[in-house]
């Protein structure tokens, strides 16, 4: 236990410093292709490295109701705030439908209830938000992998998209849209829950009502919120601007594992 520990402490500081390292660096240089090269090569050493030394299946620390933060911010968007959106959530949500396709054998068309269903996880855990503040919470939620057994993964998917309700920016062509990428390790960890509770109530909106993924061994920017639509995906290339989620492409690293 105590060699787990230190390994887990040492790859937080290595990761700590890539991740400075990363953020500090512009769009212009990291879009350049030697500067991009070296960070896409830095990424994929850093998430090779903690699934070698934590394992595949470690899971992140989880708490007890005692240890559950009296406050816990909302981070990105707190309400999509559009026609659509706003007309799912003054019904409860009860006509909210959660599409499920991309390279599976089974394409689903889930509700609310249709996910409670299935196999769940409620686990208390804390967020780490890349901006340096954390909170504690509980969180119940469909396991990914479940869904994904039920959707019938095909042999050439490699990754899972989530399309989200909510735009962070304006633009012309659409890419100010929310969407964010895991890759099926990540996916079927047993921790890998899509939350519709929070502190054993209905998830509140300005945490992603009605549903969110919570990804617990990777930074706040990952577990998108307000998940409309799930593909399986054999790459992310073509999708939006390339590089995987919303902060990806703009800048952040697709792997945030800590």
């Amino acid at each position: 236990m105590e060699a787990l520990t230190s390994r887990r402490r040492w790859l937080q500081r290595a990761l700590a410093a890539a991740g400075s390292l990363a953020l500090s660096a512009c769009d212009r240089l990291a879009n350049s292709g030697r500067v991009g090269s070296a960070l896409d090569a830095e990424e994929t050493w850093t998430k090779h490295a903690q699934r070698w030394l934590l394992g595949r299946d470690a899971l992140a620390p989880e708490f007890s109701e005692k240890d559950i933060s009296k406050e816990f911010r909302s981070n990105g968007t707190t309400d999509p705030d559009t026609d659509a959106y706003n007309r799912l959530a003054q019904g409860g949500f009860t006509d909210w439908r959660l599409q499920v396709g991309g390279l599976v054998e089974h394409p689903l068309r889930l509700s609310l209830q249709d996910l409670r269903s299935l196999p769940s996880r409620t686990q208390i855990t804390r967020h780490d938000c890349v901006e340096g503040w954390s909170f504690i919470a509980k969180w119940k939620g469909a396991r990914l992998s479940a869904l994904l057994a039920r959707a019938g993964l095909a042999s050439s998917a490699r990754y899972i998209v989530f399309y989200c309700a909510d735009t962070l920016e304006i633009t012309l062509d659409g890419t100010g849209q929310y969407y964010e990428s895991i890759d099926l390790v990540d996916a079927m960890h047993p921790q890998t829950i899509l939350a519709y509770e929070m502190n054993d109530r209905p998830l509140p909106i300005p945490y992603g009502a009605p549903l969110r993924l919570r990804l617990e061994r990777q930074l706040g920017y990952k577990m998108a919120k307000y998940i409309m639509r799930i593909d399986a995906v054999a790459s992310f290339k073509d999708i939006s601007r390339g590089h995987g989620g919303f902060w990806e492409d703009r800048g952040y690293a697709w792997y945030a594992g800590i």
